[in-house]
């Protein structure tokens, strides 16, 4: 398994054409508290910078960006019940949703872990 950055603060952890989608720590972190989030409903697709869901705070919303071309095939469900599990777990059991790749070599234009990290600072 191989876990991709975007500049937005989203990961990717990619199985064969199946990627898991979730927002870093670091994002996690600068939002805040998270009170609720806006998904997109399997068997949407999407292109690579759209918008595909909105994440709002106590500070502030957030959009969710498409690091990727694909097709959404599952949403985690339990964050809408539980949208602060995104702060509790943003790497890990928050995920956001597992999408199918469509351009599998768009991946080659995100970020590693250590990229991402100097990325932060």
């Amino acid at each position: 398994m191989t876990i991709y950055y975007s500049e937005d603060h989203e990961w990717l952890s990619v199985e064969g054409e199946i990627a898991t989608l979730g927002i870093t720590k670091h994002a996690a972190d600068q939002l805040g508290e998270v009170v609720f989030i806006e998904q997109k409903e399997a068997g949407d697709e999407f292109a690579q910078g759209d918008e595909i869901g909105v994440i709002e705070s106590v500070k502030a919303a957030s959009e969710i960006y498409a690091p990727v071309d694909g097709e959404v095939v599952e949403v985690n469900e339990e964050l809408a019940d539980n949208p602060g599990a995104l702060n509790e777990s943003p790497e890990g059991d928050a995920w956001i949703y597992k999408i199918k790749l469509s351009d599998a070599s768009q991946l080659d234009g995100l970020m590693d872990l250590a990229a991402y990290n100097d990325m932060i600072g």
